[in-house]
């Protein structure tokens, strides 16, 4: 039996209600090697510079091979990575940090200072953290090999949080660094616990990560992304199943190992077979939005933000996506929910059912006159797909005339970059995710930013916002952040670049062979998981 999409977001689908996979649709892939990982990610790999896409599947191949200076461990505490020591003189200006012994690129060469210089620098041009960063630095400079310094202006307390900042600060050779900030780099040589498989890459069918035998680990204990990364499989095979009900298939034969964005509808029959698992990986969870195109009509005028807040029904929203309430709850904070920033403020717009009627009346103040509305709707990603769909739906409801722009997830990213109106090819809303957490840190998070053209995609201008969220740097206490915080959530309310659809908590699907799989917030990393015979 196949649901469409049309269907499942006219009718919804029932709490717990399990789908048969029919064996027709089992792939016929090859018996697994012993040492290897076969895994389905949740969109497939397009764009292989982590510095310019966010995507998360790109930001798993950014760490897979890449390194980073510092990192976030379980508990999102800053510990070193590459760096083997650092310091800070006595006016905290000055920060010294010193490479640890064992780095190399998957060339062979070494890593020196130089490449971690012309890293940071590309990093600051489109990471919100990286751009403060750069406010505050006097100079980032070599010192020898395998020492460099970054001198600031002024303190920034905050300044090794920022390093180790989920805007992963991938240190890059000195070469692909010094590429500009809008041209991809595309040689795939890291220095991390995995190596890109060139002659084994397949575009639109799998890429292939081969364990980094020369890689030096840590000697701590792996946790989160910080200490050991040991790679305990020779290889992880990213395959291209594009069909969900195909790729849970393949899983329940044995011929995949994971599936990351299993659909919710299936988890019940899942969670059924005695040979699969169930595990959510990010226990922050997703933050599920709109992202409106404030350069262009209507979107440009307040009036017409404000009412996409009143017009979004939660709870129906989230059914359309997730399906399933047992993983998805309603959300007003900007703030997410579960963060200690998490407020209150300036959230009365939220009603149970949605308000279209508030929302047609915002839009006739705005001065809509009929002009095209367009919604990308990411087709290989159906939480997306659908709630573009009803999106569409809701809005032709009250007068606007919204169209869909169905493609796949890259022809979204790639049209989402496009700033001038719909009819030159440009858009007017695309839907996304980041995780919860993520919305407790306002100067690592792009999407929290409102600064015009250094913004994300949307590209708002928020002024009196921007000052508030300036100040978070130098506030010291919890108390004067959580009070912060209420005062930019009331700006942003008021004048709305993202609107929020709900959170979910999504689990993986993995064989009960492959254990070891670290839970952090957006990535999957692959070092540390491990597999048994079956």
């Amino acid at each position: 039996m196949t649901i469409s999409r049309r269907e499942l977001i006219k009718a919804g689908l029932a709490a717990g209600a399990a789908v048969s996979v029919p064996s027709i649709l089992r792939a016929q892939a090859a018996p697994i090697a012993a040492g290897d990982v076969r895994m389905v990610k949740s969109t497939f790999l397009q764009s292989f510079d982590p510095f310019l896409n966010s995507s998360y599947v790109t930001q798993d191949h950014g760490l897979a091979i890449y390194d980073t200076l510092f990192a976030p461990d379980s508990k999102l505490l800053p510990q070193p990575q590459m760096v083997g020591k650092w310091g800070v003189s006595d006016d905290k200006k000055t920060y010294t940090f010193e490479l640890r012994d064992g780095l190399s690129w998957h060339d062979g060469t070494a890593v020196t200072a130089a490449d971690c210089v012309a890293s940071v620098r590309r990093w600051s041009q489109n990471a919100v953290a990286g751009q403060l960063l750069m406010q505050r630095a006097f100079d980032i400079s070599k010192k020898d090999d395998k020492t460099f310094a970054i001198v600031l202006k002024e303190p920034l307390g905050i300044l090794i949080d920022l390093l180790a900042s989920s805007t992963y600060l991938y240190i890059m050779r000195e070469q692909d660094a010094n590429l500009p900030a809008t041209e991809q780099v595309t040689a795939n040589i890291g220095s991390g616990p995995f190596k890109f498989n060139q002659a084994l890459a397949k575009p639109g069918a799998s890429f292939t990560y081969d364990r980094n035998e020369k890689y030096v680990p840590r000697k701590e204990a792996s946790d989160g992304l910080a200490g050991g990364k040991v790679v305990k499989v020779d290889r992880v095979i990213w395959e291209n199943i594009s069909d969900p009900q195909t790729a849970i298939a393949s899983l329940q034969a044995g011929e995949i190992d994971m599936v990351e964005l299993p659909p919710t509808d299936l988890l019940p029959a899942l969670g059924g077979d005695p040979n699969l698992v169930l595990e959510v990986l990010n226990p922050s969870g997703e933050d599920l939005y709109w992202r409106m195109n404030c350069l262009q009509k209507p979107f440009n005028n307040v009036k017409a933000r404000q009412a996409m807040l009143y017009l979004i029904d939660q709870e129906a929203f989230m059914q359309a996506a997730i399906g399933n309430p047992e993983y998805f709850k309603t959300i007003t904070s900007w703030f997410g929910n579960n963060t200690p920033y998490t407020n209150d403020e300036n959230t009365g717009w939220f009603k149970k059912g949605g308000d279209p009627d508030k929302a047609k009346q915002l839009f006739k103040e705005a001065g809509y006159s009929g002009e095209p509305v367009v919604i990308l709707q990411p087709t290989d990603w159906a939480s997306g797909s659908n709630v573009s769909q009803l999106l569409a739906a809701v809005l032709r409801e009250i007068g606007v005339n919204a169209e869909l722009a169905p493609s796949d997830w890259a022809g979204v990213a790639a049209r989402r970059a496009k700033k001038g109106p719909v009819e030159e090819g440009g858009w007017s809303l695309f839907c996304t995710s980041d995780s919860d957490f993520m919305h407790g840190q306002p100067l690592a998070n792009l999407s929290m930013a409102a600064n015009g053209d250094k913004a994300w995609y949307g590209w708002p201008k928020f002024d009196e916002y921007e000052a508030l969220r300036a100040k978070w740097a130098d506030v010291d206490t919890l108390e004067q952040r959580q009070e912060l915080a209420r005062k930019m959530q009331k700006e942003y309310w008021d004048n709305v670049g993202t609107v929020l659809m709900g959170q979910f908590f999504q689990p993986i699907a993995r064989r009960k062979t492959l254990t070891g799989l670290i839970g952090m917030p957006e990535v999957v990393p692959m070092w540390n998981m491990q597999k048994a015979s079956a």
